[in-house]
């Protein structure tokens, strides 16, 4: 069959927008250009875990904390009212360790996010001069906060974020995390790029792992400053970039993984939080940006399922030949690039021939978070988003 030059045309947002992302992707820092030995006169970090129903992850959480080359830490996991022998657990895999400390976190106060004030009790009681806020679903390699502490003191950082390895266990796992996260990556690019940037709005932060400075934390008015905001994280970030301070973005796949969701449901409710919610406050363009974005959201899922769509329909002899070209020449590039995609998060490549089921998937998540807007639920509590 010949392919016309108005089908290529038609089809080239397809064939050539995803080489060229991964492109702008591609150029990323990696913790690994970092030494791994203690840094000479290296400060006293905190290192604070607000954990909330965690026992599935914390203990692997805790033991790989404090077996940690780095010296001069103290290890505070904050109980968020956990119903499942989160606290024991932590308590038994610190095994006496004297620089583990396990706080009960206050009654959650009026306005705030959990997590949000589980951290600022934990920052209330470190006494390092740098902090580290981590996720209790983290694992933490030995040479993790040697390295990151290099970069945070050399190139004189702020806040230093690290990007690690997404664990993927089940079968949902493996198809949609790749596509989520795709799409934050087109978003927003290399790691490089984010360290770049100027505009608040460009930059973005990973929760699972952010280490800043005490006195610049205190300066941005912590945590209490986004108590209310579903992708602190994020919002934090943003903070700092509006108040001057240096920010920065690296990977650490070799040295932090990260097991955020162990089912569908999990998925759903997970990201369904933060795409929307979250996400708002990273559209550019201002008031404007943030009308548009219930409209841009959904369209890198629709990218990929209408040519599927289209080319069903054309299977069953229904629609003009050249829809039906337009559209085989879109999932066949679709397929190659996703097969890549997959690929690069350490997944079989074979999850590409089901990119239409993650992207339905996906625009599932986006419809229904879209239809919640700003009320967000997460861990047995209800939220409204600011």
């Amino acid at each position: 069959m010949v392919v016309s030059p108005l089908v290529l045309l038609a089809a080239a947002p397809w064939v050539l927008l995803p080489p060229l992302a991964m492109l702008r992707v591609a150029r990323s820092r990696s913790l690994a250009d970092e030494p791994e030995t203690l840094p000479a006169d290296a400060p006293r970090v905190s290192v604070i875990v607000p954990a909330r129903n965690e026992a599935r992850n914390i203990g692997r959480c805790v033991q790989s904390i404090l077996a940690s080359r780095y010296e001069p830490l103290e290890l505070i996991v904050v109980d968020d009212h956990s119903t499942d022998g989160t606290a024991d657990i932590a308590r038994v895999a610190a095994a006496g360790d004297a620089r583990f400390r396990l706080l009960d976190n206050p009654a959650l106060p009026n306005g705030w996010f959990g997590k949000q004030w589980a951290c600022t009790t934990g920052a209330a009681a470190a006494t390092g001069a740098v902090l580290l806020f981590t996720d209790a679903d983290t694992m933490h390699a030995p040479d993790l906060l040697p390295r990151a502490v290099h970069r945070l003191v050399r190139e004189r950082v702020d806040l230093l974020s690290v990007v690690g390895r997404q664990e993927m266990h089940s079968f949902w796992e493996r198809l949609l995390q790749p596509q989520v996260f795709w799409m934050l990556l087109v978003r927003y690019g290399s790691t490089e790029s984010v360290s770049g940037a100027r505009r608040p709005e460009d930059v973005i932060a990973n929760g699972q792992y952010l280490l800043m400075r005490r006195e610049a934390y205190d300066a941005a008015g912590g945590h209490a400053s986004v108590r209310d905001k579903v992708a602190e994280d994020l919002a934090l970030a943003q903070r700092f970039v509006r108040l001057g301070r240096r920010v920065r973005l690296v990977r650490g796949d070799e040295q932090l993984s990260t097991h955020m969701y162990g089912s569908l449901s999990e998925l759903i409710e997970g990201w369904g939080k933060n795409v929307y919610a979250g996400g708002v406050d990273a559209m550019p363009g201002g008031p404007v940006g943030r009308a548009l974005f219930p409209f841009v959201l959904p369209l890198p899922p629709l990218m990929s399922l209408v040519p599927a769509i289209v080319l069903f329909v054309s299977v069953l002899g229904i629609g003009a030949p050249a829809l039906g070209a337009w559209s085989a020449l879109c999932v066949v590039a679709m397929t190659v690039w996703w097969a890549l995609i997959y690929r690069g998060f350490h997944q079989r490549m074979w999850y590409a021939l089901l990119f239409p089921l993650g992207a339905a998937m996906l625009l599932f998540i986006i419809l229904r978070a879209l239809a919640h807007g700003r009320r967000v639920g997460w861990k047995g509590r209800q939220y409204i988003a600011r």
